[in-house]
């Protein structure tokens, strides 16, 4: 599995990667492995806006339900239709089709402060 250059990971499993000013947001593949086959994602609606560690997301699986937190405060702008339709997606590929939001931040170098680049996220699991 890929892992996207310059991706950052939450302690709570969430990952962030920066492109073109927009965040995507989603679940890093440790997150994913532990939860097992999912079988429902909901995303909250375009225009919402989180702080930096408000529930945005709930993910299921056949083992456990799960909610999944910001790592940056922000504006959602886009929503991952695909996974909502298709969670199993979430499972194959969490990073390439497998994202939940886009988000524009002004507070994302502030917040992403305390994530981890990915070798030191998977050191601390």
């Amino acid at each position: 599995m890929m892992v996207p250059e310059g991706i950052l990971c939450s302690k709570t499993h969430e990952y962030l990667l920066e492109e073109n000013d927009l965040y995507t947001i989603g679940l890093t593949d440790y997150a994913v492995e532990q939860l097992g086959d999912i079988v429902f994602v909901e995303l909250p609606e375009i225009g919402t806006e989180f702080a930096k560690g408000e529930v945005f997301a709930t993910v299921e699986s056949v083992k456990a339900a799960s909610e999944i937190y910001m790592p940056v405060g922000g504006k959602i702008v886009e929503i991952n239709e695909k996974i909502v339709e298709s969670p199993e997606v979430l499972n194959e590929s969490p990073y390439e089709n497998g994202w939940l939001v886009k988000v524009e931040s002004s507070t994302a170098q502030e917040d992403s402060g305390d994530l981890l680049d990915y070798d030191d996220y998977k050191e601390e699991l």
